[in-house]
């Protein structure tokens, strides 16, 4: 009888151990997830017109009189293009001239040199002969860029719009002969109202479409002036952020959309679906507090967006961290551990 009370003492301290064991509570690992703000955007529509880079006003370098015109409006020009010449005549005979002067005086100072070699001569004589020939030299470089500048080249590629001046017409030293439209890269200008120039500093996107068309071009904001015009209106000009089909040209009405950030209407926080619950008829999400511990808190949603996430209206403020896994078994002041989300970059945890 005194064997079995130990054993049996022994065996009821196992049991309480047994049972200590089981009662030991249980740290539920959980994921976490912070919200979205949800921006919302107004889309203004107005009239804009497109338009080339800017136009060009070519002239000659010289005055003279027009041989040859080697274009016609409309017509599409390379950079380096012969476009006009002018009569050459006297300017070719005036360089002629120079270089038989230059020539001449080049031998002379070549003689002179010798002389100067041989102490025949001063040195200020042979600095005067030095000096006269590279003002000649000068002269006759000059005569030479008249003798080129009787040739107009195009400078960019564009069409050109008009023709000044005929053939046989004389033309003055920086007299417009054509007007060539740079479309390099086109424009898009608008008018805005002084409502939307006040919401400049909250324009996200720009886009314009052709009238009875679907397609939508990027456009990049290029400038808006600070001063209004006669009707209160303000010039936005709008480069495009992809080169154009050939089916916009100068000229052409366009439609100009201009996205804006709703500034009015109440914050909006986005969450995946899994974070929300429901307890006793009120949507609630599982806020994870500093302590490691998760709180419950009520929350007011709004409607479920486009990519299936729960838009919530009330009870965030955006800096929560909110459990998006197992969250129908927490409870209120439960102590979790958080799984840590692997990283894009290390796909599967390798590294």
């Amino acid at each position: 009888m005194k064997q079995l009370i130990p054993m049996v003492f022994i065996i009821g301290m196992l049991c309480a151990c047994g049972d200590s064991s089981q009662k030991r509570p249980e740290v539920r690992s959980v994921e976490l997830t912070t919200p979205e703000l949800q921006t919302t955007t107004i889309v203004k529509n107005y009239s804009g017109i497109v338009r080339e880079a800017h136009n060009i006003n070519l002239a000659f370098k010289t005055a003279g009189q027009i041989k040859h015109i080697n274009v016609k409006e409309g017509d599409y020009v390379r950079k380096g293009q012969l476009l006009a010449t002018l009569d050459a005549t006297d300017y070719q005979l005036g360089v002629e001239a120079l270089q038989i002067q230059y020539d001449q005086l080049k031998s002379e100072v070549e003689r002179t040199t010798r002389l100067f070699q041989q102490q025949s001569i001063s040195a200020n004589d042979y600095e005067k002969a030095i000096a006269g020939l590279k003002q000649l030299g000068v002269q006759l470089q000059v005569n030479k860029n008249k003798l080129n500048y009787t040739k107009l080249y195009a400078p960019i590629d564009g069409y050109i719009q008009s023709i000044n001046f005929s053939p046989a017409e004389m033309v003055d030293a920086g007299t417009a002969m054509f007007t060539l439209l740079d479309v390099s890269h086109m424009e898009v200008v608008a008018d805005i109202p002084v409502g939307q120039y006040r919401l400049r500093n909250h324009c996200t996107d720009y886009f314009c479409r052709i009238s009875g068309a679907e397609t939508n071009y990027p456009m990049k904001l290029l400038s808006l002036t600070p001063k209004a015009d006669g009707n209160q209106l303000y010039q936005l000009r709008l480069s495009f952020s992809n080169h154009p089909d050939n089916c916009l040209t100068a000229g052409m009405n366009v439609e100009v959309s201009i996205h804006v950030e709703d500034t009015v209407s109440s914050v909006k926080y986005t969450l995946p679906l899994c974070t929300v619950f429901q307890d006793n008829g009120k949507t609630c999400v599982w806020i994870f507090e500093s302590d490691s511990t998760v709180s419950k808190r009520p929350v007011e949603l709004d409607n479920i967006d486009s990519e299936g996430r729960a838009v919530v209206l009330k009870g965030l403020t955006g800096k929560e961290q909110i459990v998006r896994a197992g969250v129908n078994v927490l409870q209120e002041g439960e102590k979790v551990h958080v799984i840590e989300m692997p990283n894009k970059t290390n796909v599967g945890g390798l590294l």
